[in-house]
């Protein structure tokens, strides 16, 4: 296993990285500013403006391998880059390489036929429209995706989809133009992992209802958001499928597996500017006669949070790379493990970091509080902790099982 970056990676880290220093951190107050100006789910002037910056600077779409529209990166080439871009929350959606629309127009690349490409994957990786992937239900355990609810029924050249989801990210934002959802057109199939479906729906369809945004810790996550969608008696073109009926699970499969690593390298970059913040700040603090950084809990917790960091990104190269060798499938074991590990890891460093502001930490002043929010969400989102250790724990087993 090499980790080491070509030279083609290492250019583009630089061309980020420069982006980031002349362009995203000095505007970090504004993008803030902006969103408390009038209404909140507009999207905001810096955002755009800087959307052509990148798309002028060639630092666009870099997540898409598949595509003549991506960068033709790897996962693991990949990874370092959205490590830099996660350093700041809205930071992504200037290179295109955003959730939920990195993972949609992945799915639209690999499952979606020529004319559903031609609609809504084009102007998505133009950056023109956003999209929301709505699987997640209110009324059941989502956690296990069989006990979805939501239906799926042909009717004639049309099928009718009815069902309330929640936790529906990007379904606030008025650039919003398609839903892909998740529901089961063959209920009584034996087989639970046939039963499901995955279809496209316009926002814009009569019957979709966007009934309330959902506050993450207080947190609006304006002008994204996520929010709970009520779909009824919502009729759809047949064409609307995406692969065939009773696929959802398999499209689930290839859709997460780059979704969960790409949260976990964004991850890592919010603990690593949690860790610069705390080293600056207990630099400049003096407490007892001495600064901060002097302390010996200081000391131990900023040693922890870089072993901790590296372990995370480590483990996050590898299961890139056997992403990329093996397939998704093979690296199933150790994408579960990152899910686990970047979050937990990132929560613990964000939480040091929250303690060594004192009072500032749990306010806005420092972007400490939200981030450990949105932390926090995702060792829920993509599927909880549970789900992953278990599957780990049975992966582990299977091993031993025929000694």
């Amino acid at each position: 296993m090499d980790f080491s970056f070509s030279e083609k990676v290492q250019k583009l880290q630089a061309r980020l990285n420069a982006f980031m220093d002349e362009h995203i951190y000095p505007n970090e107050k504004t993008f803030l500013d902006q969103v408390d100006e009038g209404d909140r789910w507009q999207p905001t002037a810096i955002v755009e403006e800087l959307k052509k910056k990148a798309q002028a600077a060639d630092l666009w779409n870099l997540f898409l391998p598949e595509s003549a529209a991506g960068a033709g990166l790897t996962n693991l080439e990949y990874a370092p880059l959205c490590e830099i871009m996660g350093r700041v929350h809205w930071a992504p959606e200037v290179f295109n390489c955003s959730a939920p629309d990195t993972g949609n127009m992945e799915v639209l690349t690999r499952y979606g036929t020529p004319e559903q490409r031609k609609q809504w994957l084009e102007p998505l990786l133009r950056g023109e429209i956003r999209s929301c992937f709505a699987m997640t239900e209110p009324e059941v355990a989502s956690s296990d995706a069989t006990n979805i609810q939501s239906s799926i029924e042909r009717d004639g050249d049309h099928y009718v989809v009815n069902g309330r989801k929640w936790w529906s990210s990007g379904a606030p934002d008025p650039r919003c133009a398609i839903f892909i959802f998740m529901g089961k057109t063959d209920p009584d199939n034996v087989d639970r992992y046939q039963q499901q479906s995955m279809i496209l729906v316009p926002r814009d369809t009569p019957g979709v209802q966007i009934l309330r945004w959902l506050p993450v810790f207080g947190y609006d996550d304006a002008p994204h958001g996520h929010a709970e969608v009520l779909f009824e008696n919502v009729r759809v073109p047949v064409s609307s499928m995406l692969l065939g009926e009773g696929r959802g699970f398999e499209i689930a499969q290839g859709r997460l597996g780059p979704g969960r690593i790409h949260h976990c390298m964004r991850l890592i970059g919010q603990a690593e500017r949690a860790l610069e913040k705390m080293c600056k700040r207990v630099q400049a603090r003096v407490a007892f006669g001495k600064a901060v950084a002097e302390q010996t809990v200081t000391l131990e917790r900023i040693a922890e949070s870089r072993i901790m960091i590296d372990q995370a990104r480590l483990l996050t190269l590898k299961a890139a790379y056997m992403m990329d060798t093996v397939g998704n499938k093979a690296a199933k074991a150790e994408i579960a493990m990152i899910k686990v590990a970047a979050p937990n890891m990132a929560l613990k460093v964000i939480d040091w970091a929250i303690q060594a502001h004192g009072g500032g930490g749990v306010a806005d002043d420092f972007g400490l509080a939200y981030a450990y929010a949105h932390a926090r969400t995702l060792r829920l989102a993509d599927g909880p902790d549970e789900v992953h250790r278990n599957q780990i724990g049975k992966l582990e087993l299977r091993k031993y099982q025929h000694r």
